[in-house]
């Protein structure tokens, strides 16, 4: 499912125009890494090596004008080493905190599912709630705060994969796709001499990005298409191929998204066309399905699309 995107909103057109000098034919994934960025909600990008996922996040750091902090997921990881800790020091006869990556603007998580499962949670907390805990002190996380994580699908040997209730705190799961031949050979000419994203400006301040988000949350949704999204969420949970439907944390996350979807086309209001656009990367990986769907070749994606061709679209009467 793709849809024609315009990117009318001056600022978000020079931060999709600075991407898009990096990322070759991406798009529909660049645009909704902004949506994403704009709704206040993370991304998850699950791809094989190679395709650009670590050089889109760097491209959307280097284009914002904030503290950019990268973590790359190992084995041996220690949630002290994504959050900080606190360390004595001799001369003050304090412990003084010394923060860890995740206490930036724009943070990377590379391999996230290399990792165990107890400093995944390290991650997690502080996407969901904000904050971490620190030796029992609770630290606020700086504004904004966007985590742009990714994950190997086709490696699986001293792997651990986040679980469904963790996939939740993602409010979109992207995948990048291989490019087409011309694209690919208009990336080798690009390389050729200097990779461009050593060319790459900053083109908006910390300060401008927090105001774009608080006007993306000011988007009107009217009650219609409210329900429209309660609908399409209600019906992953009676679905025959659903074992598992989403929660209302997708509903509220499918609302964010299309806001903030609305207002890079520079609209105040809420179409039903941005929602069930949206759908299927908002809720695909927030329902499992039955063995039954897997054993026949279904995906979290088909049953989504399934849905949407069932459920109603709110038409306005006019008076």
């Amino acid at each position: 499912m793709s849809q024609q995107t315009y990117l009318a909103h001056g600022k978000v057109h020079d931060l999709f125009a600075n991407i898009q000098s990096v990322m070759i034919g991406k798009e529909e994934v660049t645009t909704l890494s902004i949506v994403a960025l704009l709704a206040k909600g993370h991304v998850l990008l699950e791809d094989v090596p190679g395709v650009g996922k670590t050089m889109l996040v760097r491209t959307l750091s280097k284009s914002v004008d904030c503290e950019f902090r990268r973590i790359q997921f190992t084995p041996d990881l220690l949630p002290s080493d994504v959050t900080g800790v606190s360390i004595y020091n001799p001369k003050t006869l304090e412990f003084e905190f010394r923060p860890g990556p995740l206490l930036g603007n724009i943070v990377l998580a590379d391999e996230i599912n290399r990792t165990s499962p107890k400093t995944q949670s390290s991650l997690l907390e502080g996407m969901e709630e904000s904050h971490v805990t620190v030796d029992g002190n609770t630290i606020e996380l700086k504004r904004p705060f966007f985590v742009m994580a990714t994950q190997n699908p086709i490696e699986y040997e001293g792997t651990y994969p986040l679980p469904e209730a963790q996939l939740d705190r993602f409010l979109l799961k992207l995948n990048m796709g291989y490019p087409s031949a011309a694209e690919e050979m208009q990336m080798l000419d690009l390389i050729s001499n200097d990779h461009p994203i050593n060319r790459v400006q900053a083109v908006m301040t910390k300060e401008e990005l927090i105001e774009l988000q608080n006007q993306a949350a000011e988007v009107y949704v009217d009650p219609n298409i409210q329900r429209y999204i309660v609908n399409i969420v209600s019906e992953t949970r009676r679905h025959p191929s659903a074992y598992l439907g989403v929660s209302p944390r997708g509903s509220i996350a499918l609302m964010k998204a299309a806001k903030a979807y609305a207002f890079i086309q520079d609209r105040d209001f809420v179409l039903p066309d941005d929602v069930k656009y949206l759908a299927p990367f908002v809720l695909s990986h927030r329902l499992i399905l039955n063995s039954e769907a897997k054993f026949e070749g279904m995906t979290s994606s088909d049953l989504v699309n399934d849905i949407l061709q069932k459920v109603s679209i709110p038409v306005r009467k006019e008076k």
